[in-house]
């Protein structure tokens, strides 16, 4: 589960998260039985590390617990974005996840995107670093099937992290979505979509309002359109994970909650229909 734990998914805007139920949320995710925890080291906000949280909060670490992290997107130490990391950069990129984290190797590690047209040189990088033992496994972020055989030519990947969910057919605005989540079953690729419950919303949380077949199938739960949307994303395929974040402790008992619901094969289709009728690429 992706950990919003900063406050504002933005990261450096809006007000920190409390530290006491930051810690607190972690320890009950863990407790419910989550077992992968997705963080990055420029998840950062003005006063809150999400890498230093985790390490508060779980250290020592169980040992069936995955944290994934991420590095290519660059912050400096004021929170503004630059330009992507060079593949120079990203050994000390992952060694600052490493210190953050207090491990001393890293279960996955993806590969970020950032508008490069190619990706073997970073992902190259990134796979020196495996041999050498600062990673275990390495993905990618942000991509379209292209790329996916660009880094599987170099290493194996294990799993994909895009934006992905109902009505949301297009990562990030590259290509097909819905074929890379095709491409990841085919293969046996973990496909980790972000951004799942927040339909249109993305990183600020739900847009315009939940459609109306949407809303009828929640009401037919009695759970809530996000459990819906997050539900819907799980049922693309035993592939597909699932990292909502959040810092709040009843939407994290919601997130969970959503993973056992069965819709049914009307439901299914009344809501791809509303997923084909997105605008974007299919």
């Amino acid at each position: 589960m992706k950990r919003r734990l900063t406050g504002s998914a933005a990261f450096h805007h809006g007000t920190p998260s409390d530290h006491a139920r930051s810690i607190a949320v972690l320890r009950r995710a863990v407790e419910l039985g989550v077992d992968h925890i997705d963080t990055a080291a420029f998840y950062f906000s003005s006063l809150r590390s999400p890498n230093e949280l985790i390490n508060t909060a779980l250290a020592p670490y169980a040992d069936d617990l995955v944290i994934a992290t991420k590095v290519g997107p660059f912050r400096d130490y004021a929170g503004e974005w630059g330009d992507a990391a060079r593949p120079d950069q990203l050994r000390s990129h992952v060694e600052e996840n490493l210190r953050q984290l207090g491990r001393d190797h890293l279960d996955l590690v993806y590969l970020r995107r950032m508008r490069q047209d190619s990706i073997a040189e970073h992902f190259g990088v990134l796979t020196e670093l495996r041999d050498a033992g600062l990673i275990r496994h390495l993905g990618i972020s942000g991509v379209e099937v292209r790329h996916l055989d660009e880094a599987r030519a170099i290493a194996p990947v294990v799993a994909v992290q895009n934006r992905y969910g109902l009505g949301l057919p297009s990562p990030d605005g590259d290509g097909d979505g819905d074929a890379v989540l095709r491409a990841c079953g085919e293969l046996g690729i973990a496909f980790v979509p972000f951004f799942a419950i927040a339909g249109n919303g993305g990183s600020l949380g739900p847009g315009d309002g939940d459609e109306a077949e949407v809303i009828a199938v929640a009401e037919a739960h009695d759970v809530t359109p996000a459990q819906i949307r997050l539900a819907w994303t799980l049922h693309q395929g035993p592939h597909v994970l699932a990292i909502p974040g959040t810092g709040n402790p009843e939407h994290l008992a919601e997130n969970i909650a959503a993973g056992a619901l069965r819709l049914t094969d009307v439901q299914l289709a009344r809501l791809d229909a509303l997923h084909t009728r997105a605008p974007g690429p299919k």
